[in-house]
């Protein structure tokens, strides 16, 4: 049996997310995700779709976010007809990220094909897919609740344990049998006839044959991205798995840690009442998915211990309101906390009287005028796309104002150009001067940071585990994280390359 590993994005970059195994030339594939970045070289990134769906039997989705599920209407495009399996929240939630990547791409289509004709220029860009494309897709979603085992190939069985990122995120445990594995499959009836003869006086004749039939099964955990302990809304990463061979980690902040939780929400009772003294305004660029809803938890935790003022806060995202009505139908994937407060008392962290959901254009464009104070969380995180870039334009050069990021930002993107503290950026085509306060805060990531990433390792049974391969970084990042890995136990750790092959 021969095992093989490959990644065909996020391998020293950390969008894109598209990683294979084969087994003996069959291909399954974990995550379909696209490429984010300057758009021109994300777009040709995600048209160059080098997937080999003549040869896969099998999808795994690990979760929701654009990333890791937003090429997979490509598949079906492009003729692959298998199951793609995922969560149930994770299904609702790629349904949503994936309509709306095909909504926004046919209105791009149609300005340009508009500007092209005043200039009397031939149109040639298209979509990379379509909702027709999004519905083939959402078709062919299996779900698979977590701690359930299933089947995907006679060899290969799929178990997801959550992986406290988002809602419905996922560790997917892949373990694949050999020819002794598939033997006891198949023998079903022979073990429960050995069962039935020996009974209970001979036990260890029915383990000794179940080990003997077992012992050429390999495990692979993909962690897809992992979450942080002590986050609202959704339960902590997983440690019960199953002892692994081989463990494919990300690695978004393997140069960094994050703050204390404390020390972040004292810092954005600061920015809010900074906001009120200046009648300003707090613009945030926020995923849709996990992010929006968990600033407004905490800002209703806030209000609730008075900590800060009732001002408006605005969620400027129509995909972050249907977002949140997901939320609110998962509650499988609730902590204990957000559980109670659903189910026993009655109260819905996702709303409270300051809080106002925008869906309209017309409605996003009047909270320009409007004076502050005021919050407006609005997507894109990454300030690529998306009503945020209207209220950077709109705001970004007050020095009254803040932006606050609360994110991972990818390189060459405009809120990685505000990270770095430029002072003149690019917003739709135009140069705007940066006088608004850019403040950060860590403590809000979704993604374990590396010294999060190592309590995991450590608290999971790694008794078998041979080696680490590490994705979805950038080189700087997974260089440290290699080396720390290496310092605290670790000694077995590879850095995934793209299109590189690690035989098993």
């Amino acid at each position: 049996m021969g095992i093989t590993l490959y990644s065909l994005g996020a391998a020293q970059e950390v969008t894109g997310s598209k990683h294979i195994f084969e087994i003996d030339g069959r291909a399954f594939m974990v995550d379909c995700g696209a490429f984010q970045g300057r758009r021109k070289e994300a777009d040709q990134k995600n048209r160059n779709f080098e997937v080999p769906v003549d040869k896969i039997e099998s999808v795994i989705l690990t979760h929701a976010h654009y990333d890791h599920c937003g090429l997979l209407p490509l598949l079906p495009k492009n003729g692959y007809k298998g199951n793609i399996y995922a969560t149930p929240a994770s299904r609702d939630l790629a349904n949503l990220i994936m309509m709306d990547s095909a909504n926004i791409q046919a209105r791009d289509a149609e300005y340009l094909r508009k500007q092209a004709a005043k200039k009397g220029e031939k149109f040639t860009w298209k979509p990379l897919f379509t909702e027709a494309d999004v519905v083939d897709a959402a078709n062919q979603i299996v779900t698979l609740s977590y701690n359930r085992k299933m089947y995907i190939a006679p060899d290969v069985q799929l178990e997801f344990f959550d992986a406290g990122h988002i809602l419905g995120s996922a560790l997917a445990c892949v373990t694949i049998t050999g020819q002794k594995g598939q033997a006891l499959q198949k023998n079903g009836a022979k073990t429960a006839k050995l069962w039935n003869k020996i009974g209970s006086r001979k036990s260890s004749d029915l383990k000794n044959f179940v080990e003997s039939q077992a012992d050429d099964e390999i495990r692979i955990l993909y962690t897809g991205d992992l979450g942080r302990c002590q986050k609202p809304i959704i339960r902590d990463p997983a440690h019960g798995v199953p002892a692994p061979d081989y463990i494919v980690i990300e690695s978004t902040y393997g140069d960094r840690k994050h703050e204390d939780s404390h020390v972040a929400m004292d810092e954005l009772v600061n920015i809010v009442k900074k906001a009120v003294r200046q009648k300003g305004k707090i613009i945030i660029p926020s995923f849709a998915i996990e992010r929006t809803q968990e600033l407004v938890y905490y800002f209703h935790l806030l209000v609730d211990q008075k900590k800060i003022p009732e001002i408006p806060i605005y969620v400027d995202s129509p995909m972050a309101t249907n977002a949140t009505g997901i939320f609110q139908i998962h509650p499988e994937c609730y902590d204990k906390e957000t559980h109670d407060a659903f189910l026993k008392h009655h109260k819905n962290p996702f709303g409270f009287n300051s809080l106002s959901f925008v869906q309209s254009v017309a409605e996003s464009k009047e909270l320009n005028k409007k004076p502050g104070p005021m919050v407006i969380i609005s997507a894109d995180g990454m300030c690529e796309a998306g009503r945020v870039l209207h209220h950077l334009a709109n705001n970004i050069s007050n020095p009254n104002n803040q932006v606050l990021l609360v994110g991972f930002m990818a390189e060459n993107t405009l809120g990685r150009r505000l990270k770095n503290g430029e002072k003149e950026v690019r917003i739709m085509g135009d140069w705007f001067n940066v006088r608004a306060d850019i403040r950060q805060i860590n403590a809000f990531s979704a993604h374990a940071d590396y010294q999060e990433c190592l309590e995991w390792l450590d608290a999971i049974d790694t008794s078998r585990l041979k080696r680490i391969f590490m994705v979805h970084g950038e080189p700087d990042a997974q260089a440290a994280f290699k080396t720390f890995l290496e310092q605290n136990g670790y000694p077995n750790v590879t850095v995934v390359k793209y299109g590189e092959t690690y035989d098993l």
